[in-house]
């Protein structure tokens, strides 16, 4: 497919196709032109029909300004969810307590590109209404939906698609088979051959996942005996549900057909595999799926006959190999599953897997593997869900909730998910868990989401949670979590401009963990965000020693994240003692890390400094784009600048120093240009070296005042570091 692309910035999210395209020329003809002429467009047809693959082959062939971005909403059980399904397709983070639907419709605002809704049978309703609301307020936004049935929206078109033809059909079933043969009885008539390959197509009705399960079977079956089997199977068939569409009962009937074909072992894999909501990898089906009649070690050998036969499907992702069962498929095995009552088991040994998971990846996270864990939480987010949803549902759960939520604390607040994970914290803490058990998790769930709602700018649940959990910590003797609570307390003083408490309040916490013996990535934010109160008084010195130090420890662990805050810091100093150069390549190493993980708020500092030293550097209108990238990012974080008077100092000075070379107008219009660049154009633009072209708005021929390039600004008299908390998000 193509690679939406432009300047080496990925414009949007399709996958490349890797195996052939097969037939469908008509249908996707009909359905470009359909795309062409309406905003809102769905995709039709039963279970297996070949939907989302001619969506994604029509979607990719055509080339709005800002890409194509499919999202999949299969594994989204709840409605609640889409809008953040949606956020999530996109590579939106949004640090503020705005709704997800609130995010969305800021970013598409003022943006071209084609939305694919794939797999909305099951969320209509949520689905309908998110399209109505974007539709009507982002004028260069197309919604292609996929799925069962229509949304019912008005000005919807419909495309119904239709099964294969027989020609198609039997070309689909040649091409999938590949090396194996089509004709297994070498004494048999080929053209009778011919005739069972057709009616083989013909009674699986064209539908492709039919014929693609057929296909993985040609290694060891003829079409002649495949066909007999099926004969077999729908003869059985004809006292069962006869209220049900014909082809919804041929998919079925093959599907059923190539579980029968399967081995007892290769069945009962099949069935505890459906409880898996997204993507997994061989350790969690080892984990979860064996014993009770499956070892460990046969879960390999198990599952790779099942991708030779099409139940799986392999897939290569930034956290590596995973496997994906299609929706319909791994319907079918959970109705299996059910009937076994092994159900429940299998989802707690799933629940018991990522909660395991999520301990291994907050412990990495203060780790060399911060990367890979970044990749791997963002890969797993489905299955974290299910099993969150999980958690909170089951009666003696809630300690379990508590504490998973509480363990993702680096993803909600370092990969840019405070919001989703403010609702599942918000939902974590009203549960009451045992008092032994849940205590521990519950204190940790308190302090997390105080946390969240700092980075949020939303003060008084902040204080409320924080107020709470030191109580119970100072009853029940808790070191640690009353350690986290003053720490999170002297971030919330930060916020509120109140620099003396602060330092006071993150100067105990640190004792506090030096006492325990605590040393992770929070603890090292507490040492940032003391030099910042540092900073903000005045002393850049202190700032400076603090900060160097959490670089060494971090560079000691291979920490990226926290270091991407201390180089910040360190990079204003380099400003402010005159050495540009020194700053920029401290903000590239900062914006890059940040950047990677998704961290919004570091991404847009950095830009923001980043434009203060350009401007030093006598490039006044590249300073003014910066600025104008940075004012498109900062609603996402929250209030522009936060009002923070030692925060605004850097931005007042890069404005009022590029305002006098360029003059008003001109700075405006190059402020203009910069916001009309995405995450991903700002970051890298603010990365191009010095000197490097970059594309800038014509200057208007009315003249403008300009000082001499190299005219040094005055400094201000306090750090632009971000005020407490927030700087560790």
């Amino acid at each position: 497919m193509r690679d939406h692309r432009r300047d080496g910035i990925p414009h949007g999210n399709l996958p490349l196709e890797l195996d052939a395209f097969v037939g469908r020329g008509a249908q996707l003809a009909e359905l470009a032109r359909t795309l062409d002429s309406a905003r809102l467009v769905t995709l039709t047809g039963s279970g297996g029909v070949g939907k989302s693959r001619l969506a994604a082959r029509a979607a990719a062939r055509r080339a709005p300004r800002d890409g194509v971005w499919r999202v999949q909403l299969a594994p989204v059980r709840d409605e609640e969810f889409v809008d953040y399904a949606v956020v999530e397709a996109l590579g939106l983070t949004d640090h503020t307590t705005r709704l997800p639907r609130e995010t969305l419709l800021a970013h598409l605002a003022e943006r071209e590109l084609l939305l694919l809704l794939d797999g909305v049978e099951h969320l209509v309703d949520a689905c309908a209404a998110l399209v109505t609301e974007l539709l009507g307020r982002a004028p260069g936004l197309s919604v292609l939906a996929v799925g069962r049935r229509p949304l019912g929206v008005a000005g919807e078109r419909l495309v119904p698609l239709a099964p294969l033809g027989t020609e198609e059909a039997v070309e689909l079933l040649t091409v999938r088979a590949g090396q194996r043969s089509v004709a297994r009885d070498h004494d048999a008539d080929p053209d009778a051959d011919q005739r069972e390959v057709r009616e083989l197509c013909r009674r699986l009705d064209g539908i492709p996942l039919a014929i693609e399960l057929a296909a993985g079977r040609l290694d060891a079956l003829s079409p002649g005996q495949m066909l007999r089997r099926l004969d077999d199977r729908f003869r059985l068939l004809t006292g069962g549900d006869r209220t049900a569409l014909p082809r919804h009962r041929t998919l079925r009937t093959a599907i059923g057909w190539s579980h029968e074909l399967c081995t007892p072992p290769e069945r009962l894999l099949w069935a505890r595999l459906s409880v898996f909501a997204g993507p997994f990898d061989l350790e969690a089906a080892e984990y979860v799926c064996s014993g009770d009649g499956m070892p460990a070690d046969d879960v390999l050998d198990v599952l790779c006959a099942l991708l030779s036969q099409s139940v799986l499907t392999r897939e290569e992702s930034p956290a590596g190999v995973r496997y994906r069962m299609l929706d319909t498929v791994r319907a079918y095995g959970a109705d299996w599953l059910a009937a076994t009552g092994d159900a429940d088991r299998l989802r707690r040994r799933h629940r018991d897997w990522y909660v395991g998971l999520a301990t291994w990846c907050e412990l990495e996270w203060f780790s060399p593997r911060q990367g890979e864990v970044a990749a791997r939480v963002d890969a797993e987010l489905p299955n974290l869900r299910s099993a969150l949803e999980h958690c909170l549902d089951e009666p003696d759960g809630a300690h379990l909730g508590q504490y998973l939520a509480g363990a993702l604390w680096f993803h909600w607040v370092g990969c840019g998910r405070l919001s989703e994970g403010r609702h599942w914290l918000e939902q974590a803490v009203r549960l009451d868990a045992e008092p032994t058990a849940g205590e521990q998790s519950r204190l940790k769930a308190l302090w997390v989401l105080a946390y969240v709602a700092i980075l949020q700018g939303d003060t008084v649940p902040a204080l409320a949670a924080l107020q709470e959990c030191r109580e119970e910590a100072e009853r029940s003797a808790n070191p640690t979590a009353a350690a986290y609570a003053e720490h999170r307390t002297g971030c919330l003083a930060l916020v509120t401009d109140d620099l003396p408490r602060a330092e006071t309040l993150l100067r105990s916490a640190l004792h506090r963990y030096r006492e325990i013996g605590e040393l992770n990535s929070n603890v090292l934010m507490g040492q940032v965000e003391l030099a910042m109160a540092r900073a903000f008084q005045g002393d850049l010195p202190d700032a400076v020693r603090l900060c160097e130090d959490v670089r060494q420890v971090c560079e000691d662990h291979g920490e990226r994240w926290a270091r991407g805050y201390a180089l910040y810091v360190l990079a204003y100093a380099a400003w402010s003692d005159g050495e540009p150069v020194r700053a920029r390549e401290l903000l590239a190493d900062c914006l890059g890390s940040a950047h990677r993980f998704r961290d919004q708020l570091g991404s847009v500092l950095a830009v923001e400094l980043l434009a203060l030293v350009t401007v030093a550097e006598g490039d006044a209108a590249e300073a003014a784009v910066l600025q104008g990238a940075a004012g498109r990012m900062w609603p996402s974080v929250g209030l522009p600048l936060f009002g923070s008077a030692h925060y605004n100092a850097p931005h007042e000075l890069c404005e009022a120093a590029a305002r006098e070379q360029l003059g008003d107008e001109r700075y405006e219009e190059c402020v203009r240009h910069g916001a009309r660049l995405g995450r991903r154009e700002a970051v890298a633009r603010a990365l191009r070296r010095p000197g490097a072209r970059a594309s800038l708005p014509a200057p208007r021929p009315t003249a403008v005042r300009r000082a001499p390039a190299g005219a040094r600004t005055a400094k201000p008299a306090a750090s632009p570091t971000r005020k407490g908390g927030e700087t560790a998000g």
